[in-house]
């Protein structure tokens, strides 16, 4: 009578802990299997093993857990995300490429001014060239007429404009032209040839 109260107790507890177990079958399936086999092996010999435990062993494999606990919502959030996720990564290639294409034109557009800007550079080099090379021939022209001949097409200049050509000549030739100007004339020019490279001389004086 002892011998069966205690197998009627083992059984018991063996039905109990198939429930528990059964209770977590959806979230460890592949371990469930496992622990039924073990209880099954670990029964007694000449035992009768419980029906539920033969149920639990061959009982089909259950699907991964991944399938399982995603509900439908779930599901759906995630492949939104994903979508969402690819549809950012396509703009922002997109947005990569053109901002590519866009330095590429700046580049194109800065070689372009850089050449233009050169150009123009070297135009006025030829112009500034061409005008002191006007200058000069001026210069020589006034130096080669008579004094008083000169003198009376500088009284007709600014003093500025006229020292400028003064300034090309040979000492002597500037010295006769000054001497048949007219008097206010001839210190106004000499006035402006004296305020020439005044700066270099006041640093040289510094020094």
């Amino acid at each position: 009578m002892k011998s069966l109260n205690n197998r009627g107790s083992y059984v018991l507890l063996t039905l109990g802990f198939l429930f528990a177990v059964g209770a977590a079958v959806r979230f460890l399936p592949s371990n469930l299997a496992t622990a039924a086999e073990a209880l099954a092996a670990n029964t007694h010999a000449g035992d009768e093993v419980p029906q539920e435990v033969v149920e639990v062993a061959t009982a089909p494999e259950a699907r991964p857990i991944d399938e399982v606990c995603f509900t439908a919502e779930t599901a759906a959030a995630i492949t939104a995300e994903q979508e969402l996720i690819a549809t950012q990564e396509d703009q922002l290639q997109e947005d990569t490429l053109a901002l590519k294409a866009r330095a590429l034109e700046l580049d194109s557009r800065t070689a372009e001014l850089n050449a233009l800007q050169e150009t123009l550079e070297a135009r006025w080099k030829e112009m500034q060239t061409a005008s002191d090379e006007d200058i000069l021939h001026l210069a020589r022209m006034y130096g080669s007429m008579k004094p008083d001949q000169a003198a009376a097409i500088f009284n007709q200049m600014e003093p500025d404009f006229a020292g400028n050509f003064l300034r090309l000549m040979r000492s002597e030739q500037a010295g006769l032209i000054m001497a048949s100007m007219e008097t206010r004339k001839a210190y106004a020019v000499s006035l402006k040839l004296a305020e020439l490279n005044a700066d270099i001389r006041d640093s040289a004086a510094s020094n």
